[in-house]
Order: structure tokens, then sequence, then C-alpha cells
């Protein structure tokens, strides 16, 4: 299950990337989008249309949701959702801390992704009832998120894009000492799978769903979960777009040890109500 569309959002993703490098080479232009939205590049538009093209050519039924497209309310059961370029503010500074998200849901719950490193050629992927794995060159590995025993051992992985003092009282709550700032949700989610971090926070509505369906598919697979700061999971229905309670991802087996804390300091900064 799934197979078919896993091969073709990572055929689709490779090709976006080397679009993405492309541009990433040359002296692109940045445009501010409008309300506050953030940046945008000739690569976030380039990549874009390729993906969105390859997706309507694959799967003419269903419905996409991209982040450079004019969208309307999907209507349709499987409904894409598309990131061409998550972090273009790491795109923008050359650091390499930018990915490609190609998400499905189907009635409103992720099921099958990829996120892909541009600059580094790495390919996350993940469905229901299939491994998470990582690609890169002919290497390719399967990836189970670690159990932790104790909170001071947690790992913690932030926004280098968006600092917050709400992640940093929790973060003191919790004892945890390690900290590592890093772009993009997708490559965030990444880290986790691979177990080089535990716990990724975003308390802030900074995010929509084509940010957040990729790497939600992919980290499932690996054994975690990407939530908001109640712990429950967004709806990928096209209703609704921005994710407004943040975003928090960790081992399944690690919510309980959290989530009483990261609940009551989520009310206390009014995260959640």
């Amino acid at each position: 299950m799934y197979t078919k569309e896993l091969e073709i959002a990572g055929r689709l993703a490779r090709e976006a990337a080397a679009v993405i490098r492309q541009v990433y080479e040359t002296p692109f232009a940045v445009v501010q989008k409008g309300g506050g939205a953030g940046p945008v590049t000739e690569a976030d538009k380039r990549a874009n249309e390729l993906i969105v093209k390859g997706l309507q050519q694959a799967f003419p039924a269903d419905d996409i949701v991209a982040e450079e497209s004019a969208n309307q309310v999907p209507t349709n059961r499987r409904i894409w959702f598309v990131d061409p370029l998550d972090g273009t503010r790491e795109f923008v500074d050359r650091n390499g801390m930018f990915a490609v998200h190609i998400g499905l849901a189907i009635d409103g719950a992720p099921v099958a992704g990829v996120v892909l490193a541009p600059m580094q050629g790495a390919l996350w992927s993940g469905a229901v009832g299939h491994p998470c794995v990582v690609e890169l060159g002919e290497q390719r590995r399967e990836l189970k998120m670690p159990q932790v025993n104790s909170t001071k051992d947690l790992r913690l992985l932030v926004s280098r894009s968006h600092k917050s003092k709400k992640t940093a009282a929790i973060r003191e709550a919790l004892g945890i000492t390690q900290v590592r700032e890093q772009g993009s949700v997708g490559l965030k989610c990444a880290l986790l799978a691979m177990g080089e971090a535990e716990l990724y926070l975003h308390p802030s509505d900074r995010s929509s769903r084509w940010d957040s369906c990729a790497p939600q598919a992919v980290i499932e697979a690996a054994g975690g979960m990407l939530v908001d700061f109640a712990g429950n999971t967004y709806g990928y229905d096209g209703q609704e777009i921005v994710n407004s309670r943040g975003l928090l991802a960790c081992a399944v087996s690690t919510w309980p040890m959290i989530q009483d804390t990261v609940i009551r300091i989520a009310r206390e900064t009014r995260i959640i109500s």
C-alpha cells in the first residue's frame, strides 16, 4: 500500500531538488510575501510548479494544496500537501537547512510522505504499512526512534529562524540542557527519526499543513508523533491550513513523560487555550 505514491513523490522531490540547486548557485532575487508570510524565491516557484504538475499527471483525481499555488478548499478524500522549499529563509541564508516536502493525506490523516534535503541528497520516506527509510546515494536504512528514560536525557531541536521564550520555559521545566538550532520542519523530524535528537518544539502559529504533512508521515513511520501542544493531531482535510496551536514532535513513548509539563506551560503562555 502507498508504494506507488512514495515512488512518485520521491522522484518528484529529487527533480525539484535539482531545480532548487540550480537556483541556489545563482544570485537569485528574494521577494517578501504579503502579510508577513516570509520570503519567496524563483526556487520556491519553479519547484512548486514541477511537483504540482507531476502529481496532477500521476494522480489526476487527487486534490493538491501547495504553498506557492492559488489553492481552493479541497473536496477530495485524497489530498497532497506540498511545500516545495521548506525553510526559504535558510535557502536565502545559504546554510543548506531546507527541504522539499510532499505528503499525502486521506480522510484528513497523513498516510505517506517524503522529505528531501537538496544540498545533502538525503531522502526520508514513510507511510502507513511501510517503515521509515532514509536513502543517501546507494545506501538505504530503516529508522526507528529510540526510547529515553528521563526528560534530562532529551536533546531538543528548535527553530533557527523563530526563537521563542515559550520554548525556553518548557526546556527549563523539563531540565533539558542540550539544544540544537535547525531549519525546516522536515529536517527536524528527520533528525528525530535518525535518533540525533528526541524532541522538537515550535510554540508558534507560523507553520502550515504543507509544512507538517510529509514530516508527520515520516516520523510516524519511525515510531514518533507530530502534534499540537495539547498532544492532538491536526486534521488534513484542507478546511484549515495554519497550525495555530504549534508543533511538537517526539517518540510516542516520550510523550507521557513530558505531557503534563508541556500542556501546563502551553496553557500558561497561551499556545493553547
